[in-house]
C-alpha cells in the first residue's frame, strides 16, 4: 500500500510517503524551492503544492504517481464554514475553501499520471494528532493538538488505542493560542506564521509581570478547551515595527504571554489524562515546537512521558495524513523511524558536485576527527552528513558547530547567521554524559523540542550555550543512532574535556536550512566558516592574503 501525504493550505508545504506501513520519505518544499517556509499562508497561495517534494519523495522509492494507492491531504474543506462562522471574518477563507476543493486537479497536474479521484482530505487536526499519536514509539498514548487553526478549530484532545483516534475534546475557533502568538509575534515586529521562536527567545530576557491581567484573557475551560478573548497588546507595551530595538517592556509581554501559554497547556494537559489515564503525551500542532511549554507540560501535568514529533508544524501534518489514511485503509502502520527522512547523497555523488565546483577539498582518515580539531581550535564548522531532516530543528545533519566554552562564540554564530543578537544557540551531547549537565527535562532528548537546567558547575563551561536564564535547549546523541555525530563529539571530548558542541542550523537568516550539496557550497561561500565538512570530504576556507599596495 502506498500513500503519499500532502500538506500545503497554509504554510510549510510538505510531502511524506508511508509503503506498507512505514515512513519512507519526508520533505518540505522550502527545501527544494529555497523559498522560506514554501510560501506565505496567504488565501491566494492555497493552490500552491509541494509538488518538487511530493516528486522526490517518490523518486526517493521508485514509484510512479499512477501506482499509488491513495493521497492524503490534511485539510478538508466540507469542514470549513464561512468567514462569519468561524468567528474569524477573514474573508480570504472562501478562496481558501475553493482552492483546497480542487486540490485534486492541482496535484494531478503537478504529479502526472496521478487520478485525482485518489486524493483523500483528512481533517486538519486529524492529521496532526496522527502525526504524532501513530508516529510515537508508543501505540497507546494522549494525544494533544494546539496551533493556529484548521477548518473550524484550533485544538484537539484526544487519545489513541491500538492505533485508532478516539476524540475527547476540539476548541471551535475564533478562540485559538495559536493565533493570540501569532498576534503577539506580529506585534513584536516580527513576522507571524514564521518567527513565532523569537518570541519565545525574548521571553526569557523578560519578567512575566503582566500576567494577572492576561490570566483573565487567556484561560482553560472545564470541558477540555479554553478561551482566548481579543488583547490590545498595545497596553502593556508599544507595537514594534521590523528592526525597530524592543525594551523591557517588549520582553516583560513576551514572558507574560509565553507563561500564560505555558500555565493553560499545563491546564489542557493535565484535563486529558484525567480522560484517559495514559502515561504518554504526544504533542503536535505549531504550539508544540515551543520547548519551554513542553517542559512544564512533562513537569506539572501527571504524564510519565511527552512525545513530541519533530516536524511538529503544519509540515507534519503530511506525514500525519499519511498514516491516517493507511490506517484507513487497512495497513498497520509503524512509528516514524527518526528525523532523517530527506535527501541524501552517496559519497561518490558528493565528491561529483566538489569537483564541478572546482574547489580544492581532501578526504581525510576520519572527517570527525578532523572537525573535532577545527572546533577545538575555536573553529567554526558547516557540517553536512546524511539524509536531511524533516522539521524546522538541525539535528545533527544539517549544523553549524562550534566551541561551547567560549562566550563570544554566541555573538559570533549569530553574526555568521546574520542574525539577532538575543536569539539562542543550542547544545549537542554525548547522551551518556547528558545526566551529569542537564536536568529537568526528559533524557535522552533526541529533537530539540525541551529545555533542560545547567548544572552550576557547567554554566561557566558552555557559556555559548546556556541561556540568559540558566537552561539549554539540548539534543543528545546516542551512539546507536547518530555513530558519526557521537565520534565527533567524543573526539572533541578528548581534545578539550567537554562532551558538548555548539548546534545550530546551517542556514543564513531568512533562508531555508541547507539541504543539498550546492546548497551547502553557497552557504559556505558566502559565511565566514572555517571549514565544510561534507560527507567524508572537508574544504577548509583559504588563508587571506595581503592585497598589494
Amino acid at each position: 500500500m502506498k500513500v503519499l501525504g500532502i500538506n500545503a493550505i497554509y504554510h510549510d508545504p510538505a510531502a511524506a510517503l508511508v509503503v506498507d506501513g512505514k515512513v519512507v520519505a519526508a520533505a518540505e518544499e522550502e527545501r527544494f524551492s529555497r523559498r522560506k517556509h514554501g510560501k506565505r499562508p496567504l488565501p491566494w497561495s492555497a493552490w500552491e503544492q509541494p509538488e518538487l517534494a511530493a516528486a522526490w519523495c517518490l523518486a526517493e522509492a521508485g514509484i510512479r504517481p499512477e501506482e499509488l494507492d491513495a493521497v492524503a491531504y490534511s485539510f478538508d474543506p466540507a469542514l470549513m464554514g464561512t468567514p462569519e462562522e468561524s468567528g474569524l471574518d477573514d474573508p480570504g477563507d472562501v478562496m481558501r475553501k475553493q482552492y483546497a476543493e480542487m486540490a485534486p486537479e492541482f496535484l494531478a497536474h503537478a504529479l502526472p499520471g496521478l487520478d485525482p479521484a485518489k486524493v483523500r482530505f483528512v481533517k486538519h487536526h486529524v492529521a496532526h494528532a496522527a502525526s504524532a499519536g501513530k508516529a510515537a514509539p508508543q501505540r497507546d498514548n494522549a494525544v494533544l493538538v494546539l496551533d493556529g487553526r484548521g477548518e473550524a478549530h484550533s485544538h484537539l484532545a484526544g487519545r489513541y488505542v491500538d492505533g485508532q483516534l478516539e476524540v475527547l475534546a476540539g476548541q471551535a475557533l475564533p478562540h485559538s493560542l495559536g493565533l493570540m502568538y501569532e498576534d503577539l509575534t506580529a506585534h513584536l515586529g516580527f513576522l507571524r506564521s514564521s518567527d513565532e521562536f523569537k518570541v519565545m527567545a525574548m521571553a526569557s530576557y523578560g519578567k512575566p509581570r503582566f500576567l494577572g491581567e492576561l490570566s483573565e484573557l487567556i484561560r482553560a475551560t472545564d470541558d477540555g478547551g479554553f478561551r482566548t478573548e481579543a488583547i490590545d497588546f498595545a497596553e502593556f507595551a508599544p507595537r514594534l515595527g521590523k528592526g525597530e530595538q524592543w525594551t523591557a517592556d517588549h520582553a516583560d509581554l513576551a514572558a507574560s504571554v509565553q507563561t500564560r501559554l505555558e500555565e493553560v497547556l499545563v491546564d489542557l494537559a493535565r484535563w486529558v489524562h484525567e480522560q484517559t489515564g495514559e502515561k504518554t503525551l504526544t504533542l503536535a500542532g505549531g504550539t508544540a515546537l515551543n520547548c519551554v511549554a513542553n517542559t512544564r507540560i512533562l513537569a506539572e501535568s501527571p504524564f510519565e512521558e511527552v512525545w513530541v514529533q519533530p516536524a511538529a508544524g503544519d509540515a507534519g501534518t503530511a506525514l500525519g495524513a499519511a498514516l491516517h489514511v493507511a490506517a484507513e485503509l487497512g495497513e498497520t502502520t509503524e512509528p516514524m523511524p527518526g528525523a532523517a527522512l530527506g535527501r541524501g547523497w552517496s559519497d561518490d555523488e558528493i565528491e561529483q558536485w566538489l569537483v564541478t565546483a572546482a574547489i580544492d577539498y581532501e578526504r581525510p582518515h576520519d572527517v570527525a576527527e578532523t572537525v573535532a580539531e577545527v572546533l577545538a581550535d575555536n573553529g567554526i564548522v558547516a557540517w553536512f552528513q546524511g539524509r536531511s531532516e524533516y522539521g524546522p530543528r538541525a539535528l545533527g545533519h544539517r549544523s553549524l558547530l562550534a566551541h561551547p566554552g567560549f562566550e563570544a562564540n554566541l555573538e559570533r554564530m549569530n553574526d555568521v547567521k546574520g542574525r539577532e543578537q538575543f536569539r539562542p544557540v543550542a547544545p549537542m551531547v554525548l547522551l551518556e554524559r547528558a545526566p551529569e549537565i542537564f536536568s529537568r527535562g526528559p533524557i535522552p532528548s533526541p529533537y530539540m523540542l525541551f529545555v533542560h537546567d545547567v548544572a552550576p558547575e557547567w554554566k561557566d563551561r558552555i557559556p555559548t550555550v546556556t541561556h540568559v536564564d540558566g537552561t539549554a535547549r539540548i539534543q543528545t546523541i546516542d551512539p546507536a543512532t547518530e555513530p558519526l555525530v557521537h565520534r565527533m563529539i567524543s573526539a572533541f571530548e578528548r581534545r578539550t574535556g567537554v562532551p558538548v558542541v555548539v548546534n545550530t542550523s546551517l542556514n543564513t537568516a531568512g533562508r531555508p536550512m541547507v539541504d543539498d550539496p550546492r546548497d551547502a557550497l553557497e552557504c559556505f561561500g558566502s559565511a565566514p566558516v572555517d571549514l565544510l565538512a561534507i560527507g567524508p570530504f572537508v574544504v577548509r576556507r583559504p588563508k587571506a592574503t595581503a592585497r598589494p599596495a
